[in-house]
This record gives structure tokens, C-alpha cells and sequence, in this order.
């Protein structure tokens, strides 16, 4: 394939998902100057083996390589970030079927899920992201971290868990403060 088809098809592939590959890459480093950076990266590499695309999803071809750039980068700039969660503490988590405050907190108080998903491990948080935000089906997500599907499911039922959790006690440590 000659330079400029290259180029193009891959403009025409994977430059539409470049909002995709940033709210990744800021989920995953937690500052916007760091995501602009793994993004750009990402981009490159991207780029660099355009070849090996073969079709299937171009964006979950694309935010594979920014899901591991940005690990790259954060085992660089952040080590201490990379420090997994033991599954014991993770079993921890009481189960807790969302109702109707949770679903009003999250849509009433987006800083309060944000802050809530910036306390989370990074494991719990990119399975998060890629399900909820990015609408990637498990298959997809299997496919993007090469993690088996049982353990996506569960670190998925576990974000969310801790996502209720969060939100729900930060939500009540400020109505102690406004009253």
C-alpha cells in the first residue's frame, strides 16, 4: 500500500475515534496534559502498524494501543498507579443492587462519579470505561485486554459496586457539611 493510501484509509479508519482514544487515555492517567500525551503516542504507534490492521472494530483496534501506551507510560511516569488490587480486598465490596438514589446521584452529581471513578484502581476503572463510557461490548473488551471473560465480568460487577459505594458515601459526607 503506497504512503498516501495508507495515510488516507487510515485518516478515513482512526482518526474518528481520536475523542474515544483521549477519554481513555484521561481516565486512565487522570490529567489531561498526560492523556493528550499517551494519545499522541497511541496515534503514532497506531500509524507506525497500520498494516497489521485487518479489520473488525477500528476503534477497539485503536483504544487497544492507547490502553497500552497509557499502561506504558503509567509504569514510567506513575509506578506506584500500577499497583493491582489484591483479589481478597476486591472481594470485599458488599453487593448492592443500584436503585433510584443511586441513578439520581449519577446523573445530579457528575463530580462526585468523577471523583468516585479517580479512587478506583486502574483495573476496575479502564473495564469501566471501555463498558459503560465507550458502549464496547465484553467480547470486544476480552479482545482489547486479553483478559478471560469471567475475570472482565467480575472486575466490572466489582467497579460498579465501588462506584455506588463511593458515590453514595461521598454524597452523604456533604449533606453533613451543608448542614
Amino acid at each position: 500500500m503506497s504512503d498516501s493510501a495508507k495515510t488516507s484509509r487510515f485518516e478515513d479508519l482512526i482518526m474518528p475515534h481520536l475523542d474515544a482514544a483521549y477519554t481513555l487515555a484521561c481516565w486512565m492517567t487522570r490529567n489531561p496534559e498526560d492523556a493528550r500525551d499517551v494519545v499522541q503516542e497511541a496515534y503514532l504507534r497506531a500509524f507506525r502498524f497500520f498494516d497489521g490492521y485487518h479489520g473488525g472494530s477500528a476503534k477497539a483496534w485503536l483504544l487497544t494501543i492507547v490502553r497500552n501506551t497509557g499502561y506504558t507510560w503509567l509504569r514510567q511516569n506513575r509506578a506506584h498507579e500500577m499497583e493491582s488490587v489484591f483479589e481478597d480486598e476486591a472481594l470485599d465490596v458488599p453487593e448492592q443492587t443500584p436503585g433510584p438514589e443511586a441513578h439520581f446521584l449519577q446523573s445530579a452529581h457528575q463530580e462526585l462519579l468523577r471523583k468516585a471513578m479517580d479512587a478506583m484502581p486502574l483495573e476496575f476503572r479502564e473495564i469501566v470505561i471501555l463498558r459503560d463510557l465507550q458502549g464496547f461490548s465484553y467480547k470486544e473488551i476480552v479482545e482489547m485486554t486479553g483478559l478471560p471473560i469471567g475475570t472482565v465480568m467480575s472486575r466490572l460487577s466489582r467497579a460498579r459496586n465501588r462506584l455506588q459505594k463511593n458515590v453514595a458515601e461521598r454524597a452523604g459526607k456533604d449533606l453533613e457539611r451543608e448542614l
